[in-house]
């Protein structure tokens, strides 16, 4: 592997690491990753603060079972939708990569964002550009080099500690969050150490493991080998067009391929790589190998994209990029889950009423000619207002009598309810008959729920 000046892999022979000093080209690309991640870490802080129909946008509160997406609330019963979720995003992820590479990581993962476009930035602010970074760190311990280093770690610990108050706001909820804040840290000592360890652990992966997260740590690189082929579309280099390599001289008649050589593609990897060598599992295709790449090509006069987005039989047979029939295929199919998944949430019911005949109970007969069986119901109130439930049969000839009614049922609480229902018995044709009921709020019909009634049969 090629070690340069500023930018050195992991690890060499010694097996000790060596300290990442990528370089910053500010191309093309490296601009829209620039606005992605701006938007990214508006939504990241801001959401949430933002409410749907007075829910969060999103919760994902684990202690107490409750989740919100898009303002849309999901508890324990909705655990089907959880597993379609689960197997959407695998489904998702499998085809992404086989289309497109670790795109992913190099765009949209929070751990690439916060580490290039955040805190990175913040260390070049301070300590300078990649070359001073690594003057510095070799440099004997002065007033200057004190104030630096200090200066840098005590801003990565409070973007830490803002980080960690944002990321638990997403498990216990913004309100949550504003007690810990608020009361006494005696009333919230669980909350107070579960900020404090996510402050530890974000400012340990963003100032000292960095990189290793990529390369290392996370399983999804080490899935990209058997995810990938010829035909998945990454960032690669073009060896026909860049081969043989070799600075360039134009008094020489020798001739050579576009690449001069200068070795600024491994310069920038901000996991250290030469990108020439191939597809690599540390490669997370943030494209910063292109920018740097492009900017020697229009330096030399020399066809952009040296280094750009291809697939090995592209590369092969000279062609340029385009969107194949499998890359369609595999969108598709994406598009298709996400969609059926969308149907299915919003197809939920703001009020959820389950209702099952009393166990080991028999039919009872009633005065005026009435057979009853005996129901308990859980009802969920799934809105952020308290909501008056009652029951009503679709057949009007049978009645509901509650021994104990749901009435009103607070925000986001459960309740229970337990009544007859009441059916004419020369209504009664079979042993077990399909009961239709409709969950009523005030007057309005807000969904329905079935049951079986079993009656006596001449």
């Amino acid at each position: 592997m090629i070690v340069t000046e500023t930018n050195k892999p992991d690890t060499v022979e010694d097996g000790k690491r060596k300290w990442m000093y990528p370089l910053v080209r500010k191309g093309k690309l490296y601009q829209y990753r620039s606005w992605l991640s701006y938007l990214y870490l508006l939504l990241f802080f801001a959401t949430p603060y933002l409410r749907i129909n007075g829910n969060p946008v999103l919760l994902l509160n684990i202690l107490e079972r409750r989740f919100v997406i898009l303002g849309k609330v999901f508890w324990p019963q909705d655990f089907f939708l959880f597993v379609l979720v689960m197997l959407a995003g695998i489904v998702c992820v499998v085809l992404f990569t086989m289309a497109f590479g670790r795109f992913f990581c190099g765009w949209i993962c929070p751990q690439t964002i916060f580490m290039e476009m955040f805190f990175r930035k913040i260390e070049a602010w301070i300590e300078g550009d990649a070359r001073q970074r690594k003057k510095l760190d070799a440099a004997p311990w002065t007033t200057n080099k004190i104030i630096r280093k200090t200066s840098k770690h005590v801003i990565f610990i409070v973007l830490s500690f803002v980080i960690a108050n944002t990321f638990l706001s997403y498990i216990i909820g913004s309100e949550g969050l504003w007690k810990i804040i608020t009361e006494p840290i005696s009333q919230h000592w669980s909350g107070f150490i579960s900020i404090c360890l996510f402050t530890a652990v974000f400012y340990f992966i963003y100032s000292q493991v960095r990189e290793i997260v990529c390369t290392v740590i996370c399983p999804y690189g080490r899935l990209q080998g058997v995810l990938t082929d010829k035909h998945t579309l990454s960032v690669a280099y073009n060896y026909q067009r860049g081969e043989p390599r070799g600075k360039l001289n134009r008094k020489s008649e020798e001739q050579k391929g576009d690449c001069v050589d200068c070795k600024l593609c491994v310069d920038v990897c901000p996991t250290g790589i030469d990108i020439r060598k191939g597809p690599q599992l540390e490669c997370i295709n943030c494209t910063a190998c292109i920018d740097a790449c492009n900017e020697v090509m229009l330096k030399i006069n020399k066809q952009a994209n040296l280094i750009g987005f291809y697939s090995e039989e592209m590369i092969e047979k000279k062609t340029k990029p385009a969107f194949t029939a499998r890359m369609a295929t595999c969108s598709l199919v994406m598009v298709t889950l996400l969609g059926a998944l969308t149907w299915f949430v919003g197809r939920q019911s703001d009020i959820d009423v389950t209702v099952l005949r009393s166990a080991g109970l028999l039919y009872q007969e009633q005065p005026g000619g009435y057979i009853s069986n005996i129901y308990n119901a859980d009802l969920i109130n799934k809105t952020n207002k308290a909501q008056n439930i009652t029951l009503v049969a679709d057949d009007p000839s049978i009645k509901i009598k509650y021994i104990q009614a749901p009435g009103v049922i607070g925000s986001n609480q459960a309740t229970k309810a337990t009544f007859f229902l009441l059916v004419p018995a020369n209504h009664i044709t079979a042993a077990k008959t399909d009961i239709n009921l409709k969950i009523i709020q005030g007057k309005t019909v807000v969904g329905t729920t079935s049951t079986t009634f079993v009656g006596p049969v001449d």
